[in-house]
C-alpha cells in the first residue's frame, strides 16, 4: 500500500539537484512531494517521472521563505500519506555579484538570500519535525555549498548564507536527535540549469572545466551525483548526524583563488 512507503519532501525540486534527488528516491520506492515556487509545468514533469517509477508523487507550490507555506507543504504529505520520513532542504537563491563589488550587494539582497537559504530550512525542519520524530528514524539533509568554507561562490551573501546553514545543521542535529538525523551536503560546482541560465551555456561549460582542473578528481559534479550523496545520508547512514559532507571532487582541499 502507498501509505506503507516512505515519504520524502524535497524543496525546490522542479529542476536541478532537487529534481535529481526526488527521482533517485522515487526509484528506491519513496513517495515524494515535489515543491516548487514558480514553474508548475516543470514540477508536474518531475511528478510524472516519479510516478513512472511506480510510486506516488504530488506537486505542491509554496515559497519556503514563508512559514505558512512551509507548514502547508508539510501538511500536504501528512494528509496524503500519513507520514514524513525525510526532508531535503534544497531550495536556494542567490544574486550573482563579484566579491570585490561591495556596492553592488545590498542589505535587502542579504535578507532575501538568507530568507530562502537559511530561514526556509529552519521553517521546513520545524514544520516537519513532529512527523519525522514520529517515525523514529527521520532524516533531514540540507543542501549547502563549499562556498561557505571558502568564502567564494556567486556572491558574499550566498556564501555567508550557506555558512549559516551549516551552523544550523549542527544545532538541529542536537535538538532533533535521537529520532531525527540532520546532515548537510556541500557541493562544489554543479552542472545545473541554474548555472547555465545565469552564465549561458558556453561560459557555464568554461566554469565547469576550470573548476575540474583544480581538484584532485579532475571533475565537476552532476546533479545526479549530488543526489546520490543526499540519498545515502537518508538511507544508508544510520549513525551519521551533524556532518557536513563534501561532494566536490576534493575541491575543498585546494587553496581557493
Amino acid at each position: 500500500m502507498s501509505k506503507e512507503k516512505r515519504v520524502a519532501i524535497v524543496t525546490g525540486s522542479s529542476s536541478g539537484i532537487g529534481a535529481a534527488t526526488a527521482l533517485d528516491l522515487a526509484g528506491r520506492g519513496w513517495n515524494v512531494v515535489i515543491n516548487y515556487s514558480k514553474s508548475a509545468e516543470a514540477a508536474q514533469k518531475v511528478v510524472e517521472q516519479c510516478v513512472a517509477k511506480g510510486v506516488e508523487a504530488i506537486a505542491v507550490q509554496g515559497d519556503v521563505s514563508d512559514d505558512a507555506a512551509c507548514r502547508r507543504i508539510a501538511q500536504s504529505a501528512v494528509d496524503k500519506w500519513g507520514r514524513i520520513d525525510a526532508l531535503v532542504n534544497n531550495a536556494g537563491s542567490t544574486k550573482f555579484v563579484a566579491h570585490n563589488k561591495l556596492e553592488d550587494l545590498s542589505g535587502e539582497d542579504f535578507l532575501r538570500i538568507y530568507s530562502t537559504n537559511v530561514v526556509s530550512a529552519f521553517q521546513m525542519s520545524r514544520a516537519c519535525a513532529p512527523a519525522l520524530k514520529k517515525t523514529g528514524h527521520g532524516a533531514i539533509v540540507n543542501v549547502s555549498s563549499i562556498a561557505a568554507q571558502w568564502g567564494t561562490g556567486s556572491s558574499i551573501a550566498y556564501g555567508a548564507s550557506k555558512g549559516a546553514l551549516n551552523s544550523m545543521t549542527y544545532s538541529l542535529a542536537r535538538v532533533l536527535g535521537p529520532e531525527v538525523r540532520v546532515n548537510a551536503v556541500l557541493p562544489g560546482y554543479v552542472d545545473t540549469p541554474w548555472q547555465r541560465n545565469a552564465h549561458g551555456e558556453e561560459k557555464a561549460a568554461a566554469h565547469a572545466a576550470r573548476y575540474a582542473s583544480h581538484n584532485p578528481l579532475n571533475a565537476a559534479c552532476s546533479a545526479e551525483e549530488v543526489a546520490e550523496s543526499i540519498v545515502w545520508l537518508i538511507e544508508g547512514a544510520p549513525k551519521t548526524t551533524g556532518q557536513l559532507v563534501y561532494v566536490d571532487g576534493g575541491t575543498h582541499m585546494v587553496v581557493p583563488r
